[in-house]
Formats: C-alpha cells, sequence, structure tokens
C-alpha cells in the first residue's frame, strides 16, 4: 500500500533526520512510529502528504511515485488527524467534517448523509452535534470530530500524528477504543505517531521503533515484546509507564476506567499490559466493548511457552458483575462474600463500562465511611478468590 523506498531526509547537511528508509505499510493495518523526541517518526509520517518532501528515496501509494503527483490533490485522499485537531473553529461541525468531500466535489446531499453517518459512528447524534460549534464540545468530542473528519471523503491512508496525547488519560482510553473500532468496521491503512509504548501496544498491527533516523525493530506487538532487539527497544518498553488513573470517590463514581483486550492479541502484550496497569486479570471485550470474558495472570503463565496461544484461547467466564445503577453496598456485599478482587460494571446490554476493585472501595471507605461500624477493612479486603 505504502512502501518508503531508500528515504532519506536532511534538513542541516550532515545531519540527517531520516537514514536510508525501507518501509512497506500493508493495506488495512495500523502501523505505529515509535520512539524518542527526534526520532524522525514526524518527518517520515509528513511525507506520506508532501507536508516534507524527501531529499533522497521514493514513496509510492500502490505502485505510484507520490513525488509525481500534484500534492493538493494528493492530500485529498489521505486523511490527516494531528495532536492539536485543527478544527476551523468558524465552522460548524457538520461544515469541519464535509470540508474535504465539498473540495472534492461531492453533491451536498451526499455530504450530508455521509456526516450523519460518521456521527453516528462515534456515538454522537448529528441531530445534538451537526450545528454546534467546536468550542462547545469537550476535548474528547473535539478529537473524535477530528477522526471522522479524516474519514469523511473515504480515504484509502490515514495519517495519524499523536492524536490523543493532549487528552486526559480516561478519555484517551476510551478514543483508542472508539479507533479500534472504527477500524474494524471501515479498514484503513493508518499510519499512527505516538511517543506511548502502552499506547501503541494497544492499538497497532504492527510497530515502527525507530532512533536516530534508522528503523531499530518492526515488528507486530508480541514478536516486540518477546523478541526486542537490543538493549535500546528492551529499555524503551520498559521506561514508559502509564500513569494511573485517580480513583473517583460513589457505583457510577467509584468505577475505574478497565483494563482491557481484544481476544485476538498474544500472551506476551497481555503481560506487558497487566504489568503496566499493575493488574492481575484482563478483561476481553470484542470491537463493541461487549464483555467476553477474563484472563488471568496464572491462565498466562502456565501457557506462555506457546507462542500460538491468544487470549481467546485462555477465556474464562466472569461469574460476577455489577450494573451502574446497582448501589455501591451491593457491590460491597458481593466482594465481601464472594472474595473477589473486582466487579466489572456493565450495562444491561452487557457492554463493559468500568470495574470496581477492592482498592477504591477502601478508598471511598476511608474518605466517607471511617466512623461506621457497619463495614471493617476484613469485609473489604479479605481472601481473594482468584476463580471468580
Amino acid at each position: 500500500m505504502i512502501e518508503f523506498q531508500n528515504i532519506s531526509k536532511t534538513y542541516k547537511p550532515g545531519h540527517p533526520v531520516v537514514k536510508n528508509l525501507n518501509l512497506h505499510v500493508n493495506r488495512g493495518e495500523i502501523l505505529v512510529l515509535i520512539g524518542p523526541s527526534g526520532c524522525g517518526k514526524t518527518t517520515t509520517m509528513k511525507m506520506v502528504n508532501r507536508l516534507v518532501e524527501p531529499t533522497a528515496g521514493r514513496i509510492l501509494i500502490n505502485g505510484e511515485d507520490i513525488s509525481m503527483q500534484n500534492p493538493v490533490e494528493l492530500r485529498k485522499n489521505i486523511g490527516y488527524v494531528i495532536q492539536n485537531i485543527g478544527l476551523l473553529p468558524h465552522m460548524t461541525i457538520a461544515e469541519n467534517v464535509a470540508l474535504v468531500p465539498k473540495l472534492k466535489g461531492w453533491n451536498k446531499a451526499d455530504y450530508l448523509q455521509r456526516v450523519d453517518e460518521l456521527l453516528r459512528m462515534v456515538n454522537l447524534s448529528p441531530e445534538i452535534y451537526r450545528r454546534r460549534y467546536p468550542q462547545e464540545l469537550s476535548g474528547g468530542q473535539q478529537q473524535r470530530i477530528g477522526v471522522i473528519r479524516a474519514m469523511a471523503a473515504d480515504p484509502p491512508i490515514i495519517l495519524m500524528d499523536e492524536p490523543f496525547s493532549a487528552l486526559d488519560p480516561i478519555s484517551r482510553e476510551q478514543l483508542q477504543d472508539e479507533l479500534l473500532r472504527l477500524q474494524e468496521t471501515v479498514s484503513k491503512t493508518i499510519l499512527f505517531v505516538t511517543h506511548d509504548i502502552a499506547e501503541a501496544l494497544k492499538i497497532a498491527s504492527r510497530i515502527c521503533l525507530l532512533k536516530d533516523g534508522d528503523i531499530v525493530q518492526l515488528g507486530t506487538p508480541e514478536q516486540i515484546l518477546r523478541h526486542p532487539a537490543n538493549d535500546f527497544v528492551r529499555d524503551f518498553i520498559g521506561e514508559n509507564r502509564l500513569r494511573s488513573e485517580d480513583s473517583l470517590p460513589t457505583i457510577a463514581e467509584v468505577m475505574k476506567p478497565p483494563v482491557t483486550s481484544r481476544p485476538n492479541r498474544g500472551l506476551a502484550e497481555a503481560t506487558m499490559l497487566m504489568r503496566k496497569q499493575k493488574v492481575d486479570t484482563l478483561l476481553v471485550v470484542d470491537a463493541n466493548r461487549q464483555l467476553l470474558g477474563k484472563v488471568t495472570m496464572w491462565d498466562i503463565h502456565n501457557r506462555f511457552q506457546n507462542e500460538a496461544i491468544l487470549l481467546k484461547d485462555l477465556l474464562r467466564p466472569v461469574l460476577y458483575k455489577v450494573a451502574p445503577q446497582d448501589s455501591l453496598k451491593e457491590a460491597l456485599q458481593i466482594i465481601s462474600r464472594h472474595a473477589i478482587a473486582y466487579l466489572p460494571v456493565v450495562t444491561d446490554q452487557n457492554e463493559l463500562v468500568g470495574v470496581i476493585t477492592r482498592s477504591c472501595l477502601v478508598d471511598v471507605m476511608a474518605e466517607r465511611w471511617l466512623d461506621s461500624e457497619t463495614i471493617t477493612l476484613q469485609e473489604v479486603v479479605p481472601h481473594v478468590d482468584q476463580s471468580a
């Protein structure tokens, strides 16, 4: 789909930013470019839509040299999402999303239909949001608009330059899930730049790790985690840590974002995610966040040597769940009675929306019920039954 052939870029003589890069991006995959600041990842991405011109080498899209194409016409067929979103403040959401289809000459009925279709894809009601302006939306909502605007003219390729890095951790997690869900529906070829290894491991089909303009390692998340090429890769994987979300003081207030994975992910990826998030169990969800089951660290440990095993092969049922509208007292009683470490919070449609842990219940007890005689620390932190 996208082929980099001996690509180099030099801004100052003797200081190349990208060095003789050879890389093939497959159709329909999310290829993540990652590395420390100054490694050349953003420059590499910007050469695809010719915002940056290479010093040497060629870039082919579907076998055609992009240097022979009109840059404006090229960009009309490549979606582009940036960290600062770039929505035009004087335009409504509908006008922002429809911008490229209008430039490409779509008729009004078609591009308005496309706007509504895309808004529904990211769970934003067209009736409510199409006439709003960007400043009337939250940061997460604006970034959703940025993503669907890039998809508006149905381009085969989308470039995403650290699109979620400015968001808070909860919004970032939600947008990552949204991207994966959209990708399963639209199957675009996505070149995604990030500095966050946890984000790369979650969303990537393959990861390209760069250092000083060179490719250090290229492979699936599973391959990179199991077989790091050198000490730099090992250090890079180990030194990036996710910030833990602050627990929220009521079931809807107390629940935390769940640590989730998809059923087709490998065991090394799952182990790294557990270690980063400091959990011993992963909740496995499908593209619509329907809860499929769980996998424990012990399950993975027992089958880790088999590289062909995926999370879906180890799924256990989740025996106990609560709903957002259930009482906190009910959650406490379930955790105490069954000696379990956590409770998934699911809707009536079995959509996973959060998780209640023993630790966040202890926080609530300490803050609100310290003087209560009805709940004791032993009730909240009993011996944990891993089979529940």
